[in-house]
């Protein structure tokens, strides 16, 4: 029951999406140091093929990728707006994730306690 696709799957979500809440946190915390180039985390789409090839979810872990976008004048990328929606959707989609485990733990609570 723990260690299923799905249970597994959501648990790497959730660790990849906690590494890109804190890429962004960093990103808005260095939007004007000069020089910066903004952090990107990629985990989705090796998740993706692992589960479409039948790997384990658990091998997946996080890349954090240097953003290639234009900087401004000071050297910095970093987007505020687009620092924002992402925060906002790595935001919503974690609560899902967890939502999601939490209603797996849920159903082997109401097993074991036979309701």
């Amino acid at each position: 029951m723990f260690n299923d696709v799905s249970t597994s799957s959501l648990r790497v979500a959730l660790s990849g999406l906690h590494a890109r809440q804190n890429a962004i946190a960093d990103n808005i915390a260095n939007i004007e140091t000069p020089g910066y180039r903004a952090k990107k985390v990629k985990f989705e789409e090796a998740l993706n093929q692992a589960v479409a090839d039948g790997d384990a979810p658990g091998s997946v872990s996080p890349a954090q990728l240097t953003s290639l976008e234009p900087t401004r004048l000071n050297g910095s990328n970093v987007n505020l707006d687009q620092e924002t929606l992402s925060q906002v959707d790595t935001s919503m989609r974690y609560q899902l994730a967890i939502r999601a485990l939490d209603g797996k733990y849920s159903t082997l609570r109401s097993v074991i306690k036979g309701a």
